[in-house]
């Protein structure tokens, strides 16, 4: 049990019964107290089975609420790694009252690494849903946002629990103005590096020796997007990725394919858009034209569910900064 007495208007005491979660709630040398204060402008200080939280009214309000959610999760068994306090801090900047148990302890699938892979943020969340609810999902945002992924961890699920007989993960083999027929080597050869991707994403989710053994049988295709016309695709989990280097017809051509008892996944990032110019993005269109479907959902991600390791958002933040002196730096030059 935990009880929170207020101190003053701008601190807050928090007690905790279990010293040994408190420990890791706080993580080694009091880490993710510190990660805490740089994401917020607070003090945190232990003591005991106690932590204080000192700062401004809504940053103190929201770190409590963060550590205690946090440790009643920690309670029913869950580790929490310095990338949770990220998210879980991302998650209440977006809606204060969100029950972040929601997104912690809902899991999609374990893989047989032992694996668990949960939702990330509340866009996640929601992509989760809408692939467990509707036959067709269109994912759009920007990358690293867990488009492709989340879509792999769901198929691979389908698939270990039979609720599908075959996953089938395709890709526009356009990419940065290549075509396959410049490429080196025999077919097989030339689309690999589109591929890349997915067998790297599905190789995360299983062991690539398992992984080998379902694609070799046929229970997992890896192919170009070009290889699914003609087909109706029955019984199938597809991921259709990088959709927005597909053109109007390739998309009517792959949405057209969906047979009973299968799902479609689209993802892609209609701000990459590698098509020639005088081409629009079948992406783009389908929006358009689906939105309509009551059977159909439509997913969008933002830069705040980009997924990334703690460091690179502060590589990142270092890089504007840099640029803005940059920029400011060429505008004293002129004057």
């Amino acid at each position: 049990m935990i009880k929170a007495t207020k101190i003053a208007i701008r601190a807050e005491k928090l007690s905790f019964a279990d010293s040994n979660i408190l420990k890791n709630l706080c993580g080694e040398h009091d880490k993710h107290l510190r990660f805490l204060e740089k994401l917020e402008q607070v003090k945190v200080k232990p003591w005991g089975n106690h932590l204080s939280i000192s700062g401004n009214d809504e940053a103190v309000l929201k770190i409590t609420l963060l550590l205690k959610q946090l440790y009643e999760i920690m309670e029913k068994g869950w580790l929490i790694h310095s990338s949770d306090i990220d998210y879980a801090h991302r998650i209440l900047t977006q809606d204060i009252h969100f029950d972040l148990a929601r997104i912690f302890l809902d899991t999609v699938f374990i893989s047989s690494k032992k694996r668990t892979i949960t939702p990330k943020s509340i866009a996640q969340r929601h992509y989760i849903d809408s692939m467990r609810k509707a036959d067709m999902v269109l994912s759009i945002g920007p990358a690293g946002t867990g488009k492709t992924y989340l879509a792999m961890a769901m198929a691979v699920s389908y698939l270990l629990d039979k609720k599908v007989q075959r996953i089938i993960l395709t890709r526009p083999a356009v990419e940065a103005g290549e075509r396959l027929g410049f490429l080196p080597g025999d077919l097989a050869e030339k689309v690999n590096p589109y591929l890349r991707p997915l067998y790297d994403a599905l190789y995360d989710m299983m062991d690539m020796e398992k992984a080998g053994a379902l694609i070799n049988k046929g229970f997992i295709e890896v192919a170009p997007l070009a290889f699914m016309r003609g087909r109706t695709l029955n019984d199938s989990f597809i991921i259709l990725d990088e959709a927005q280097n597909t053109t109007s017809e390739q998309m009517k051509m792959f949405l057209t394919r969906l047979g009973f008892n299968s799902k479609a996944v689209v993802t892609g990032d209609i701000t990459q858009i590698d098509l020639p110019s005088e081409k629009s993005s079948g992406l783009i269109e389908a929006e358009k034209i689906l939105k309509k479907l009551d059977s159909v959902r439509i997913v969008h991600f933002s830069q705040v569910d980009v997924v990334r390791h703690p460091l690179v958002a502060d590589i990142i933040s270092a890089y504007d900064s840099w640029d803005r002196e940059k920029k400011s730096g060429k505008q004293h030059e002129h004057h």
